[in-house]
């Protein structure tokens, strides 16, 4: 099927960023001088912010507020979008190619907008996208089909000529449910889904050097 759109997803899939979230709370420990246990990340994993807030203020015996944890966590996370978080390799290339064919591309996050925007325009990659869109100006996370179908009205396309790249496999779920060709991406974050991402994908990238041969098709 020959690709006349294209949506892409942002952490995890363009951006290697999904490492800064595992991080954070051992670089904000660092920030104010105290040393993190080895397995922090792990512990505040599944935990939301508020809940990890309150953890590291009771075990590290902080005297910061937990609203002063939580606010000097996201500073770190903004930071990191804004100096940091890195392009994976061979995605620009791969975005310059399909705008060279003229194919019209959005981006789809459920992350925040101003950290998306500033991170792509640093990288050199913003101009590639006609629209960037969020789940909370959506109204409706990856779950829902509400972004994808969001994406279509401004690109113009329909969703069998559509592809969606996405790190995640709930995310790829919906999207294949919804009528759009998909295309997993590798990413550390989402390796113990990588089985069931082969296997619902109608393609699956171990890297975006691959990704020349989608426009083979």
């Amino acid at each position: 099927m020959m690709m006349k759109a294209a949506i892409f997803d942002l952490d995890g899939t363009l951006l290697d960023s999904m490492g800064i979230w595992n991080d954070a709370g051992k670089r904000y420990l660092h920030s104010i001088g105290v040393e993190p246990e080895e397995n922090l990340s792990i512990i505040l994993f599944p935990m939301t912010m508020e809940v990890g807030a309150r953890y590291v203020k009771e075990h590290y015996h902080l005297q910061q507020t937990e609203g002063q944890i939580m606010d000097g966590v996201l500073g770190i996370v903004r930071n990191f979008y804004y100096e940091e978080v890195q392009a994976k390799e061979g995605a620009k290339e791969f975005l310059e190619r399909l705008s060279k064919q003229g194919i019209p591309m959005a981006a789809a996050t459920a992350g925040n907008r101003e950290l998306a925007e500033r991170a792509l325009m640093r990288l050199g990659i913003r101009s590639y996208f006609k629209e960037i869109l969020t789940c909370t100006e959506v109204g409706a996370g990856k779950h829902e089909p509400d972004i994808y179908q969001k994406a279509l009205e401004i690109l113009g396309s329909v969703p069998e000529e559509t592809y969606v790249f996405e790190d995640a496999f709930y995310a790829l779920e919906t999207a294949k449910k919804a009528g759009f060709r998909t295309v997993g991406v590798e990413d550390d974050s989402s390796l113990r889904d990588r089985m069931q991402i082969r296997q619902i994908a109608d393609q699956y990238l171990s890297s975006w050097k691959e990704a020349v041969g989608i426009l083979d098709e």
